[in-house]
């Protein structure tokens, strides 16, 4: 039995409480929060789960086999570091960090004392991210051309970090996993309209081959948008977060190029063909990745969303700011 707690009861906290609570083979001890009214809630909800305002107490406590890092970005490395001293593996919220030192300090500890590190790049566990890697891997799509993604809202404005450290890291980590090929470079562009930080920005990746990823992220949106386009040589692919039926579609649609002698004979043919909708899993994400993190943890084994993949979007995040700073000058990462 892993015994759990969980320190950040705000807006993710009561999901996570709630899931690793029903898990099997993990028992939730404590939940930390500094907001005394959010752990009378916890009292309420669940009252054998014992509650503090000092997350001293979770992560000294000899009881406590893990540790959930529900807490801003500003906090988590202070908070993990003192956790994995304690013997404590940790499951912490997306971003892993601020800093890619502060990564890869976490993970250099937890190699050293034999610990797990989960990221909660929470999309990886939905059926829809996992359809598309299967898609991907069977190069039902052909040779990618690009991977492109919308997502956008109205709020909620963040006050210690932009819309890129926001937003972002949930796109960066589906490419990640579903992408075997890493970025070289990236690029980025934004604009702060409201609180000094960027609300609205815009970042693009390059590949050693020719496929490029795209971002738009955006705090000021009329509607909220959540779309990733993935094209390939073959077919091409949309997901649609939003929809709650069809998600995935995938088109038999294309371009077919002839090449004569010469270049200026260069013949472009146009394919449309049929579309249709694949079957994916209706689990809910944060339940298959609560009992994924259980597992690794019991079976020491790594996992997909380690602390090395935390620090691959955290290192594409920091030359993005960087790139910001510059006016979209190309970082390599």
């Amino acid at each position: 039995m892993i015994k759990i707690g969980i320190i950040g009861y705000g807006y993710w906290g009561p999901n996570i409480v709630r899931n690793f609570n029903f898990v099997d083979g993990a028992d939730v001890l404590w939940v930390c929060d500094a907001d005394t009214k959010r752990l009378e809630t916890v009292n309420k909800l669940y009252p054998s789960i014992r509650t503090t305002t000092d997350c001293n107490d979770l992560v000294t406590s000899a009881a406590i086999d893990a540790v959930a890092i529900v807490t801003p970005v500003c906090t988590h490395y202070e908070i993990a570091k003192k956790a994995l001293q304690n013997g404590k593996h940790i499951f912490i919220e997306k971003p892993f960090t601020s800093t890619v030192a502060e990564a890869e300090e976490l993970i250099a500890l937890a190699e050293r004392k034999n610990l797990t590190i989960m990221v909660d790049h929470t999309f990886l566990f939905t059926g829809a991210v996992r359809k598309i890697k299967e898609i991907i891997q069977e190069k039902l799509l052909g040779n990618l051309y690009f991977f492109d993604s919308t997502r956008v809202n109205l709020g909620l404005f963040q006050h210690d970090i932009n819309v890129l450290w926001d937003l972002l890291p949930h796109d960066l980590s589906i490419m990640d996993y579903v992408i075997d090929e890493r970025p070289m470079a990236i690029l980025a562009t934004g604009s702060a309209h409201l609180n000094g930080h960027e609300d609205t920005a815009y970042a693009t990746v390059f590949f050693s081959n020719s496929m490029i990823g795209h971002f738009n992220v955006n705090w000021l949106s009329p509607v909220k948008i959540r779309n990733i386009l993935i094209s390939g040589d073959e077919k091409m692919l949309i997901w649609n977060d939003l929809d709650a039926d069809e998600k995935i579609k995938i088109y038999d649609r294309g371009v077919n190029v002839t090449s004569q002698e010469s270049i200026h004979e260069l013949l472009i043919s146009y394919r449309s063909g049929d579309a249709w909708i694949p079957k994916v899993e209706q689990l809910e994400a944060l339940t298959v990745e609560a009992n994924y993190f259980v597992d690794c943890v019991t079976n020491n084994e790594t996992p997909i969303n380690d602390g090395q993949a935390g620090l691959r979007v955290v290192k594409l995040l920091e030359a993005a700011s960087q790139s910001v700073k510059q006016m979209g000058k190309a970082i390599a990462v």
